[in-house]
């Protein structure tokens, strides 16, 4: 997979955490990078699900993790995985030091019961 319909290389995340969630006080498990816009949003174990909510608003299908050390994408639309991809803009990942699951002060203690699926 090298280049890709919908995209961008050239744009950066919009943050290091989950924008939906920090809007409302939520938390999430991993999180996920709009390779078209660079929404971070979280994953679908997540209990908010906001990086599939981001490709159904605005059909982007494509994701990049965005945890330390993965550079694999996924495909909402062709329900895919790609190993690898092309190189997005920096940071390729939220900051080593930031928990998974996030942000640590919001995350509660049966936080595992919650997660779906």
């Amino acid at each position: 997979m090298t280049a890709i319909d919908g995209v961008d290389p050239g744009v950066p995340s919009t943050g290091t955490g989950c924008l939906d969630c920090d809007a409302v006080g939520g938390w999430w498990f991993h999180l996920r990078r709009c390779a078209q816009c660079g929404h971070i949003g979280c994953c679908d174990s997540s209990p908010a699900l906001h990086a599939t909510a981001h490709w159904k608003s605005t059909g982007h299908p494509l994701v990049q993790s965005f945890e330390p050390g993965e550079d694999w994408f996924w495909s909402y639309a062709g329900n895919e995985l790609y190993e690898s991809g092309p190189e997005l803009a920096p940071p390729g990942s939220h900051p080593a030091d930031q928990s998974a699951p996030g942000p640590a002060d919001r995350v509660p203690e049966d936080w595992t019961r919650r997660l779906h699926p």
